[in-house]
């Protein structure tokens, strides 16, 4: 049962909407002013959200730019009820990235046809990024909704990389984002003496380059293929397009960067707490977690600067994971025999 909130101050309009989405079988939450709405949507994390305008306290523009800037609710569907109907309204609510306008008073076939469409399009779109190239060109077909972005998409170009070569460099400004579509890919920083310290080893079905377009910089880290990859290059022009006008694409990657900035705190807590054992032993869970199958693949002086350490302490530690019992090495790929232990692994 699809879950939708209600956030209207009229008492009587609200037991009226919540009457006709109950008898519509959705499961209806209600708030009476936008500041209980907030607290309803993290809460309640509904399917779809149906929001007044004018409202006292809060209004529904205050509304969504407070659950545009939380992850867990900035890809739910924000759909505005208002009696006005001046374009200026339309105009500000869509800036703000509504995927809806309906005014009042609205005929209860109208209103429902609108929600079910919005629900539809939104599991559409959920559903179409499958972390493939043929996955990210409906994802973004799905995504944009607008005529005018019809072109935007179409120069997608593939470049392929060898072992070793570099995606981009540190210190270079953003140009465009990539897409990777087969490989593997390192993100690193490098210092003064050219040491290298990986930030993250990315899959086939992820983005790169995305934080130092959004804040329209140079690139903080480098990037560079672990073996033969294959990454879409999709224009800035696209991106924004569809980070500004469509708060599901949006969304994703307010997630991304959520995540992203989860995952290296983490790093720094390890690098500052941990012993060499243990962030050895973090590092390959890792690594099993996001690509092995059947082994794990990598140069020892990348996972050195995985661990940030000497590539000597790293060799000498899996030396001891091995006649421990914890992994097995052949023809320089790893195997976890026991990640039990590793993951309980003492600092």
């Amino acid at each position: 049962m699809k879950k939708v909130l209600v956030i209207e101050d009229n008492l009587e309009v609200r037991e009226n909407l919540a009457e006709i989405l109950e008898l519509s079988g959705y499961e209806v939450y209600t708030a009476e002013n936008g500041k209980v709405g907030v607290q309803q949507a993290r809460t309640a994390q509904p399917d779809i959200i149906l929001c007044d305008v004018m409202m006292p306290e809060l209004d529904g523009f205050g509304v969504l730019r407070i659950l545009d800037q939380n992850p867990q609710t900035a890809d739910i569907p924000f759909v505005f009820l208002t009696a006005k109907a001046e374009k200026d309204d339309f105009r500000k609510g869509m800036n703000l990235g509504a995927d809806d306008y309906i005014t009042k008073p609205f005929d209860d076939v109208e209103l429902l046809d609108a929600l079910e469409m919005r629900l539809k399009k939104s599991e559409r779109i959920k559903k179409s990024f499958d972390g493939t190239p043929a996955g990210l060109n409906s994802f973004i077909s799905e995504a944009r909704g607008q005529q005018e972005l019809n072109k935007l998409s179409e120069n997608r170009d593939l470049q392929r990389f060898r072992k070793k070569d570099l995606i981009y460099e540190e210190g270079q400004y953003a140009k465009r984002l990539y897409f990777i579509a087969s490989g593997k890919v390192k993100t690193f920083k490098t210092n003064d003496v050219g040491k290298e310290y990986i930030i993250k080893i990315h899959k086939a079905g992820e983005f790169l380059g995305y934080q130092a377009l959004i804040r329209k910089d140079k690139y903080h880290e480098s990037a560079s293929a672990l073996e033969e990859t294959e990454v879409n290059l999709i224009p800035k022009e696209d991106f924004f397009a569809l980070l500004y006008n469509n708060r599901d694409f949006s969304a994703r990657f307010i997630k991304m960067l959520a995540d992203n900035m989860e995952d290296q705190e983490e790093q720094l807590l390890s690098l500052a707490y941990n012993s060499i054992r243990k962030r050895v032993a973090e590092s390959l869970l890792v690594l099993q977690e996001r690509f092995a199958k059947e082994g794990i693949s990598i140069l020892r002086d990348d996972l050195a600067s995985m661990v940030g350490t000497a590539k000597e302490s790293v060799i000498r530690t899996l030396t001891d994971f091995k006649n421990e019992g914890l992994i097995k090495i052949e023809g320089g790929t790893i195997s976890i025999l026991n990640a039990d232990k590793l993951a309980l692994m003492p600092n």
